[in-house]
This record gives structure tokens, sequence and C-alpha cells, in this order.
């Protein structure tokens, strides 16, 4: 989680968000439920990232709209589509992606 949002994250109000928009959606992964896969769905994940400048607009931030929900297979392959968590910086260091 980036500093930047952790107070978001904790928040009453996405917590509330979150809790509705599983609920809503059944609880499954919806990006396996489209492959004909049944799997539970862990992360409600921000269709448009949340960024320092939009974290206060909640059309971004709490629109269901700008939700999904994936299991921790699914939000992997989104935010690291190789497989890679790391790369290599200029002088051949590790660097967390």
């Amino acid at each position: 989680m980036k500093e930047y949002a952790a107070a978001f994250y904790h928040s009453t109000a996405w917590q509330k968000c979150r809790e509705a928009y599983i609920s809503q959606v059944g609880g499954l992964c919806e990006d396996c439920l489209k492959q004909g896969k049944i799997k539970a769905g862990l992360i409600v994940h921000h269709i448009k990232p949340i960024t320092p400048e939009n974290i206060t607009d909640p059309n971004i931030t709490l629109s269901f709209k700008n939700l999904r929900l994936v299991c921790q297979d699914c939000h992997a392959k989104e935010h690291h589509p190789t497989g890679m968590r790391y790369k290599f910086g200029p002088n051949g260091e590790i660097i967390p992606e």
C-alpha cells in the first residue's frame, strides 16, 4: 500500500464501500467468472488507480463503477503481468516494483 493512500484504505468510508461492493457482486472474483472459473474474490481493485491527485475524489475512490473484485492471482496479473515483482536499477541493483 502506498503511503499517501494508507489513511484512505483504513477509513470507515472505504471499509463500508468495500463490504457493500463485495456483497453486491456476490463475493467471487469477477475476472475468474469471465473465464468460467469460480474463485473467491479477496481484493477490491480500483480500475482507475488511486493517485495523490485523485485520492479525495469519491468518483474514483468510492464509485462502484471504478471497482472490481478479484482474487490474489488476478490482482497479481494486473499489477505484475510478467510475474516479476522486481526490476534492476542502473547499477544492477534489485529494485522492488
